[in-house]
């Protein structure tokens, strides 16, 4: 995460419904302790909730109601008079049935797994589970209705009479009351989306043809949207983990519920003409991806009619308050039930206090007009919609009345009215510039398509330059722009001189995404900071800044880049990229040489490299989701493996002065959900070099001489330790979400996450690449036993630090490695869920 959630956090912090019935306040028991779980409905109706750990509850509803019924298990169920259509604050007391006080059920205990009622509707749940209905078909297509809106929440004198929201009083006559929560909300975006939904289980293909989307709030929202669409993906409570904000929670239905959940059968009824019990589950211990609620499992077919999942307070997940969830399926027959409607809210807040001030995210997806076994041609499902369709984002009133399978009410039309208002008031506009700015890392200029940025790299330090600022743009028109000129100017204090670098794409063909590129820079840059090599002409490594290192940063080079790429999408996701670039390579320290031996210079060594060189490229990215229909995309997703895999040769001059080799490499990164234990991720990297090359030219193990955590690279080694022109890599890291200190009594309050790591690499390097350097510098390669390091480290401290201690394991012989680093700490600061 990243950068996504603090974009939209930033967004944000620069800027209804109205229900019949509302009713909230809090269950106790004669004792005055509060009583969690408790059963709260409309008297004669199933709608109603179930109270939290500290026995509130709120409920609402579109209709009017004069009663309320309160009950729980071992306690006299209680109705109660509703003389108002809004009655807040109620304290209910329930009384213990007489007739069962010795063997009154807590419900907040733990429950018997023998013996158990519920625990055994579970079972008949888990020997009929089906697959998804859907998979019953050959072919399968349905129309999706889909609504995500942001509000901000808990709305309150304070903040309607606040500076920051003078001059726009008028957005408060929109604020209304969640039917989740009970807390005040002011919506200040919305976006609607039309589509239709295909897929074919023989082939194991999918596809959804947007028709139509409407928004109001802001004008370039792309990257809210993407955010909540990757937070709430699709699940299936069938599974035994559902994942959300890239963690996975252990599902209620799971077959591993009855170890993570309590479960208390509750009660029964008929909705939709079908006898259904009522589970209440909640989690055995605190700190877990866990949730709370309750769901109706239909008599005789045991499928899943509705179900509320709400995230457990305690949950070891950072920026969210409330996590609340509900699914409504509709079972045809015993062989096929499908999902109907599917709501997903979540309180995004800075801290988990009840009163604090956060954001509403609200997904609602309505399903209809399924229809089976309508086969498609192979070719339907490959055929992708490469341009932006105005028609898409400008459908009539007609357009939305006939397919929103939801309508809209009064109230969330004013809110439509009140939002394109509102995008008029200039105070609002510096308010939403300065979040994008914030967030983009670009300044805009509305009168001319210029972006000034990114601001974030205006200023950094070296040994060769001191401090060093930098000034850049690119052009932008808009998401969609069909080219895209980017440059950049520095200056160095130290070694004072100029440094520039400008590049431009060009998309050429919607359809297949074929794209020319080209460009040039001069600059300072650490390019011994990884194995891949990079044509990115405004790419500068991580390692080439840095105010406070381990050692002294001093192997930079000066580089003279100028590139030219055609690149192609015949696939999706398919990448294929051709290439040529001509770079000058030049030591920019005295106290640091890439000098070889050369036949043609007149005193035997040359400096200099210059080479000429070509490469092909090929990457695949499976299950990557794009946005966008310009030369640049966004990624909507971050859950994808990476594929790379790249040829490159290079060309010797008619003058000699460059070298005739190819290089081939080969990149593979992975991240892997280990069910309810964290999140793996893997990097395999391998490379050789055939020919004669100089150092300049070598493949370098990536070291690490900052105090940050970096993956893909080795803490404990300095820059240019080891060289080689054939190696093997491999970077292995897990993170546990908590998994292991959630086990510790003492710590599992402070929900730090535990994180695990092991790299090594293999290399060598030939005699005759030896044998040319001139350099000074002795070539070592990892070559009779790989290098390897091993690190733990605790995340999640204060929410957003994370340290790692790092451990070298080998290549210790003070006599060959004077300079090792046994041991090191680095960290890293970040947002993260």
């Amino acid at each position: 995460m990243n950068i996504r959630l603090l974009q939209v956090f930033l967004i944000f912090s620069g800027v209804a419904m109205t229900a019949q019935t509302k009713v909230s306040g809090y269950v106790f028991d004669e004792d005055n302790a509060p009583i969690s779980f408790a059963n709260v409905i409309f008297s004669e109706s199933t709608q109603g909730t179930i109270t939290n750990e500290d026995g509130r509850f709120y409920l609402e509803s579109d209709e009017n109601w004069e009663e309320i019924t309160v009950s729980f298990i071992g306690f006299e169920t209680l109705k109660l008079s509703l003389d108002k259509k809004v009655t807040y604050n109620l304290n209910v007391t329930l009384k213990e049935e007489a007739s069962q006080l010795d063997q009154v059920v807590i419900i907040s205990g733990k429950q018997p797994k023998k013996n158990n009622p519920a625990i055994d509707l579970l079972r008949k749940i888990w020997a009929n589970k089906r697959s998804n209905g859907l998979k019953q078909f050959s072919q399968y297509q349905f129309d999706k209705y889909e609504k995500l809106e942001f509000d901000i929440n808990t709305i309150d004198s304070a903040l309607i009479k606040s500076r920051l929201f003078k001059g726009m009083e008028f957005i408060f006559d929109q604020v209304d009351t969640s039917s989740v929560t009970g807390k005040t909300y002011l919506p200040i975006f919305i976006n609607e989306s039309f589509s239709k939904v295909y897929g074919d289980n023989v082939i194991h293909k999918t596809k959804e043809t947007l028709e139509g989307n409407k928004n109001s709030g802001f004008s370039d929202n792309q990257i809210i949207i993407d955010f909540i669409k990757d937070l709430y993906s699709d699940f299936n409570v069938y599974d035994n983990y559902l994942k959300f904000f890239d963690k996975s929670f252990v599902s209620p239905i799971s077959r591993t519920g009855i170890s993570t959940y309590n479960y208390v059968l509750s009660d029964s009824a008929f909705i939709d003409n079908k006898w259904c019990y009522n589970i209440i589950y909640y989690p055995r211990r605190k700190n877990e991806l866990t949730f709370k609620g309750d769901f109706w499992v239909a008599d005789t077919t045991y499928a899943i009619k509705e179900i509320n999942m709400q995230a457990s307070k305690s949950a070891n997940i950072n920026w969210v308050k409330e996590i609340y969830i509900e699914q409504e399926f509709e079972v045809l027959n015993d062989s096929l039930f499908l999902v109907k409607r599917d709501y997903m809210m979540s309180d995004f807040a800075f801290n988990k206090k009840e009163k604090s001030r956060g954001i509403y995210g609200k997904r609602t997806t309505l399903y209809d007009n399924y229809k089976f076994d309508v086969k498609q041609d192979k070719k339907f499902y490959e055929k992708e919609v490469n341009f932006f369709d105005k028609d898409v984002y400008d459908r009539s009133d007609d357009f939305w009345s006939e397919n929103r399978l939801e309508k809209l009410n009064k109230d969330e039309k004013g809110v439509y009215k009140m939002l394109d208002t509102l995008k008029t008031v200039k105070k609002f506009k510096r308010l939403y510039n300065l979040g994008s700015i914030l967030a983009s890392g670009y300044i805009e200029f509305n009168s001319l398509p210029l972006d000034y940025g990114p601001i974030y790299s205006t200023v950094g330090y070296n040994d060769v330059e001191g401090w060093r600022l930098r000034a850049g743009g690119r052009t932008y028109f808009g998401r969609n722009d069909l080219w895209r000129i980017e440059g950049f100017m520095a200056y160095g204090f130290n070694d004072n001189k100029f440094k520039y670098g400008i590049s431009g794409k060009w998309l050429l063909d919607k359809r297949t995404r074929l794209i020319i590129s080209g460009g040039n820079r001069r600059d300072v840059e650490q390019i011994g900071a990884s194995l891949t090599t990079s044509n990115d002409v405004l790419g500068r490594s991580f390692a080439s800044s840095g105010v406070f290192t381990t050692a002294t940063n001093d192997k930079l080079t000066n580089i003279n880049l100028s590139t030219i790429g055609l690149e192609i999408e015949p696939a999706k996701n398919l990448i294929l990229k051709l290439g040529g670039s001509y770079r000058t390579l030049e030591s920019a320290s005295p106290t640091f040489s890439l000098d070889y031996y050369d036949a043609n210079s007149p005193t035997g060594i040359s400096s200099e490299i210059k080479q000429f060189e070509s490469t092909f490229l090929m990457a695949y990215f499976p299950n990557r989701k794009m946005t966008g229909y310009g030369v640049e995309r966004l990624t909507a997703n971050d859950d994808f493996a990476q594929l790379f895999a790249q040829v490159s040769k290079g060309h010797k001059g008619k003058q000699g002065d460059n070298f005739d080799y190819t290089k081939l490499q080969f990149r593979f990164i992975k991240p892997w959900q280990i069910g309810g234990f964290g999140r793996l991720y893997t990097t395999l990297e391998a490379g050789k070099t055939f020919g004669v090359v100089p150092l300049g030219l070598m493949s370098v193990v990536p070291g690490n001489q900052s105090y940050f955590s970096i993956y893909n690279t080795f803490s404990q080694l300095d820059f240019y330790e080891f060289v080689a022109d054939t190696y093997t890599s491999v970077h292995i890291e897990h993170n546990f979400n908590g998994r292991i200190f959630s086990r510790i009594p003492f710590l599992k309050k402070y929900n730090l996450r535990a994180i695990a790591g092991i790299r090594g690499v293999m290399g060598s390097v030939s005699d005759e690449n030896k044998a040319i350097n001139a350099s000074g510098l002795v070539y070592k390669a990892p070559s009779s036993v790989p290098y390897y390091e091993y690190s733990f480290g605790v995340g999640n401290i204060f929410k957003v630090f994370r340290l790692d201690f790092n451990f070298r394991g080998n290549y210790l012989n003070p006599i060959e490695n004077p300079m090792a680093r046994k041991f090191g700490i680095t960290g890293a600061f970040g947002f993260s869920f």
